[in-house]
């Protein structure tokens, strides 16, 4: 059962942490609401136990929240935010070291999820691959990559790397292969056909 108390602490805790990152274009508070909501979705129609939906809801939450310290080489500081939070309100260290494992999982370098709740909090922080809102999605992050990392990719440059992006990711649970697998396709052709137009 979710303890909606502890929930609606942590979404304030985390829009604190986030707020000063307004400036980015994707990862933002929205961003953290969105892969919440998005796994909580996933829990359900997985059928899993009740005492699983919190410890996602609240991996989900503080999967990102390393970007207010450091945008780069930041591996070592993923888990310790929700930590030092949770331990803050006495929260029970064994569901503390199962958070840790769900945020880690999270490193889109990380291919082989243990369990369904790895599987879980991986598609939903990839879930708008398969979303038709995909493109606006990643309009937002190379805005974000120009802004802070002073990366300016040209529209052929970062359409090879979206469409290599796309199709080397893959989604684990059963229900996200049978809802976003088709618009990713999409999304890929579309990547496509853009990039034929403009290399012609």
């Amino acid at each position: 059962m979710i303890n909606r108390s502890i929930i609606k602490d942590a979404k304030k805790y985390v829009n604190m942490l986030l707020s000063p990152l307004e400036h980015l274009y994707y990862h933002q508070y929205d961003h953290a609401l969105d892969v919440m909501q998005r796994s909580i979705e996933l829990w359900k129609k997985e059928w899993l136990k009740e005492d699983d939906i919190e410890l996602v809801a609240l991996a989900a939450l503080f999967h990102d929240t390393w970007f207010v310290i450091k945008y780069d080489n930041n591996e070592s500081i993923w888990a310790k935010i929700a930590r030092n939070y949770l331990k803050s309100i006495l929260y029970p260290e064994e569901k503390i070291k199962i958070i840790e494992r769900l945020i880690l999982a999270t490193n889109p370098n990380y291919k082989n999820p243990k369990d369904i709740l790895e599987k879980i909090i991986k598609d939903a922080d990839i879930d708008n691959l398969g979303r038709i809102d995909f493109l606006e999605k990643f309009n937002n992050l190379q805005e974000e990559l120009s802004s802070i990392k002073n990366i300016k990719t040209k529209d052929p440059e970062w359409i090879h790397w979206t469409i290599q992006f796309l199709e080397s990711l893959k989604f684990e649970t059963k229900t996200e292969k049978k809802e976003r697998c088709k618009q990713k396709e999409k999304n890929i052709k579309l990547l496509k056909k853009m990039l034929e137009k403009l290399e012609k």
